[in-house]
């Protein structure tokens, strides 16, 4: 990857608590990435808007309220909508395990619990930006040469 990874890191809805939300943006950041913050109390449209508007790799949803099976569907249909389903989507909260192996069978990529350590976070951001930026330079060349360069 020729550039920085870019994150947005969003938080959704009503919920006011967001010292889990700065900690991970911190380690991010701390790792080498390009980290946009939104702030509280945004909107799912504003949240997707910014991520286009910014060119991120993913966006990042911290989600306490208990409003994650309406939020991430809503976010992924947006990114959809938009024609930027390119755009990673991952989150974490206060989720049941059960919700976050829903949502993961819905198109969100990874969801991360309470405790999870922020060097976990950063290594799957890195693996995975990096895979999507390998199948989106694979596809550019093909179309490019009309070969398959596997």
């Amino acid at each position: 990857m020729d550039r920085k990874i870019r994150v947005i890191i969003g938080k959704p809805g009503l919920d006011g608590h967001d010292r889990g939300a700065k900690v991970v943006a911190a380690a991010l950041r701390d790792a080498g990435m390009e980290v946009i913050y939104t702030g509280l109390h945004q909107t799912c449209e504003s949240i997707v808007e910014a991520a286009i508007q910014e060119d991120v790799d993913i966006i990042g949803l911290s989600i306490l309220s208990g409003a994650h099976m309406t939020i991430f569907p809503k976010v992924l249909n947006l990114l959809k909508k938009k024609r930027a389903e390119d755009i990673i989507l991952t989150g974490g909260g206060i989720i049941p395990e059960e919700d976050m192996k829903k949502l993961e069978k819905k198109g969100v990529k990874k969801m991360f619990g309470p405790g999870t350590p922020t060097t976990e976070i950063v290594d799957w951001i890195n693996e995975n930006v990096r895979a999507k930026s390998k199948k989106t330079k694979t596809k550019k060349i093909k179309k490019k040469t009309g070969k398959n360069r596997s």
